[in-house]
């Protein structure tokens, strides 16, 4: 299916949409932790209420089934939910209370108290591959409302009419749960989102997707007169090691997985294995090429990723020294390509070889030794993911292949595999360049709110003035770390 044209956004409708947030951005960043927290319910009860209307628009924009799209509505509503519990719960703020003391070793000390609060109006532009979750009303959305912040909403053109839809159900959610007008609103058009991010009433941006566009996006967040926070996810390779002793131990029930975890959802996640690192004689060969042709082809979101594919799919397969296991026809959707080739070609080739393909393709590289596939596992720059499968007489190994992995992602697993994202506190969905943008932050779970909050500490200010958060009679009942004098 064609996109629905849907006319971008003036210049004169994004004036109002930013002007607006900027005028609630104070009252909404105000309000007490618990009032913003039924709001964000409020939108997730309304969202789960609209899955009839949602669903189908969504699946018809996206070439994604019913099953995958339902369940992925119901990971949006548990983020806002968690979110609202985090509020509720208060420590977000981290309210920290430092009392005056005369005879502090340093000289007298003044009262301190510091507080995280809304950095204010956010612009989150919308990824493709998750209509819902990384979308209108995804994790970046639930994190900045969840911090106090405004959020303008810049649209995929993927799914336009959904997204438009979606957004409505936002607003009117918002509206009747007592949130100000202007406090998340849907613009559309690349122009307008390019022109969002440099407006001076975006204090902050997030981002998900290609590593150009977001590299050019980041460019222009950081080359503004003020610069601003731009959180991006751009891309990942995510590498799988598996020893010698997991292959022995358990190899077809690797190969299996791998071939699901990279196949899956036509290789569009971000977490996919790009590359999985086998022994030279692992002997799965077999079972690696009859479960990929066991894969049914699977269209992409849309023609230009599918265009995309095929350009990258092409460029792989042609670089020498790869062989390909198992391919397909294209033409009517995605089959999954299976590649292989050695460490010697993989370094020689690196450029062409460790870059992304978003779709069902990956690489099986072979290793001759431990020794080279630490060396392999050197040359990789930052990703979101990396995967040892290993067993216990493997400790020494693997421990060697971790200690150097852990420096490039911002997760590691044992013995699993990396698509799949619990929306968790530890969660860390993120990772060194280019991965993200600041491998500091998370763009998954609860810590997420943390991107849109900064800190600030008010000194010698009387209890009258001071926020809720850092009175000595705690009206919002939040957990405070109280310092005494010693």
């Amino acid at each position: 299916m064609t996109a629905t044209r849907i006319p971008d956004t003036s210049p004169a409708e994004l004036d109002t949409v930013l002007q607006r947030a900027a005028d609630v951005a104070g009252s909404f960043g105000e309000l007490p932790p618990a009032t913003r927290a039924r709001q964000l319910g409020a939108v997730a009860d309304a969202l789960d209420a609209a899955a009839g209307d949602l669903v189908p628009l969504a699946m018809a924009e996206s070439h994604l089934s019913e099953a995958r799209l339902t369940g992925e509505l119901k990971r949006t509503t548990f983020q806002l939910r968690l979110f609202a519990e985090v509020l509720a719960e208060g420590r977000y703020l981290q309210a920290t209370l430092d009392r005056a003391d005369p005879g502090f070793p340093l000289g007298a000390k003044p009262d301190l108290r510091r507080m995280l609060v809304p950095v204010g109006p956010v612009l989150v532009f919308a990824a493709s591959n998750f209509p819902f979750a990384f979308s209108v009303a995804g994790g970046d959305t639930a994190s900045a409302l969840a911090a106090g912040c405004p959020v303008v909403l810049k649209a995929h053109p993927g799914h336009p009419e959904l997204s438009v839809r979606t957004g409505e159900v936002l607003v009117e959610a918002l509206r009747a749960s007592g949130a100000p007008d202007g406090v998340f609103r849907v613009v559309l058009g690349f122009e307008t989102g390019t022109a969002a991010l440099r407006d001076p009433r975006i204090r902050a941006a997030a981002f998900t997707g290609s590593v150009p566009a977001g590299r050019a996006l980041f460019d222009i967040a950081n080359s503004r007169p003020t610069p601003i926070p731009f959180f991006g996810e751009l891309g990942s390779l995510n590498p799988v090691f598996v020893t010698p002793a997991a292959v022995r131990a358990r190899g077809e029930e690797i190969a299996k997985g791998y071939v699901t975890s990279y196949s899956g959802n036509a290789g569009q996640l971000c977490t996919k294995p790009g590359l999985v690192f086998l022994p030279a004689d692992h002997g799965l060969e077999d079972v690696l090429v009859a479960e990929s042709q066991a894969v049914a082809a699977h269209r992409l979101l849309n023609e230009r990723l599918h265009e995309g594919y095929c350009g990258r799919r092409a460029a792989v397969t042609g670089v020498p020294g790869v062989r390909v296991l198992a391919e397909g026809s294209i033409d009517d959707g995605a089959v999954p390509t299976l590649l292989t080739t050695d460490v010697d070609t993989l370094l020689a080739h690196r450029e062409e070889l460790l870059e992304e393909v978003f779709g069902p393709l990956s690489i099986v590289v072979t290793y001759r030794s431990p020794d080279e596939a630490r060396r392999a596992a050197e040359i990789f720059d930052g990703n979101l993911t990396a995967t040892v499968h290993a067993e216990p007489e493997d400790t020494e190994f693997a421990a060697s292949l971790v200690s150097r992995l852990r420096e490039r992602v911002g997760r590691l697993l044992f013995n699993g595999w990396p698509t799949g994202v619990a929306v968790s506190p530890a969660m860390q969905h993120g990772g060194p360049y280019p991965a993200t943008t600041d491998s500091r932050f998370t763009s998954v779970g609860t810590a997420a709110i943390d991107r849109f909050l900064r800190p600030v500490t008010y000194q010698n200010v009387p209890q009258e003035l001071l926020p809720e958060a850092l009175r000595d009679d705690n009206p919002w009942g939040i957990p405070q770390t109280v310092h005494e004098p010693k």
